[in-house]
């Protein structure tokens, strides 16, 4: 559980410092210049990443029992796993998509957390999952105080969507098929 929880602090404490201190942020990258920021902060995101996995796994060994959820539960999450793909791409295919969720990836992580919260019990799942819904519910927060920088992506066009659409909810198919079991080792059907 310590190599899990470590990787959360490194992984989602980077990925907050533009919340709680975005002068920071501003003044490294002044300091060191912005592809040396960028080198460090992929760096140590993932290390940070790669301690979320192997913890996670070795959690996922020796659970911790929280809770049990109905079985219902997993197929409501299944729902709410429907449109996460969708705006994941959307993220970076500006369009009617992006505008209408305005932070298409923060709602991505909202609904896949809470999704996986309502599916999974253990102590592992809680940290993991609810570690990432309360960053993200923080980080939408912070966004309506803060200016939000740009995000790389496709230029803004109709089509967009379109492909943010076929394309998510091809990637959702695709996951719940096949690939959920193949990387995480948890078969969904």
């Amino acid at each position: 559980m310590t190599l899990l929880i470590l990787g959360l602090l490194i992984f989602l404490g980077l990925h907050s410092v533009s919340i709680f201190a975005p002068a920071w942020r501003d003044a490294q990258v002044a300091q060191r210049g912005e592809n040396a920021w960028k080198g460090i902060y992929s760096l140590l995101s993932i290390v940070g990443f790669a301690l979320i996995i192997y913890g996670y796994g070795l959690a996922r060994q020796a659970p911790v029992v929280l809770y049990t959820p109905p079985t219902a539960l997993r197929h409501v999450a299944l729902l709410l796993m429907l449109p996460v793909f969708v705006l994941l791409l959307a993220a970076y295919l500006p369009g009617r998509i992006k505008s209408a969720a305005k932070h298409p990836m923060l709602l991505a992580t909202k609904l896949w957390a809470t999704a996986h919260l309502l599916a999974n019990g253990n102590l592992g799942d809680v940290l993991l999952f609810g570690g990432f819904l309360a960053w993200a519910v923080a980080d939408r927060i912070s966004m309506k105080r803060r200016v939000a920088r740009a995000v790389p992506g496709a230029p803004a066009g109709p089509l967009n969507d379109v492909i943010a659409l076929v394309g998510g909810l091809g990637l959702y198919a695709l996951f719940v098929t096949w690939a959920h079991g193949w990387l995480i080792g948890v078969k969904l059907f």
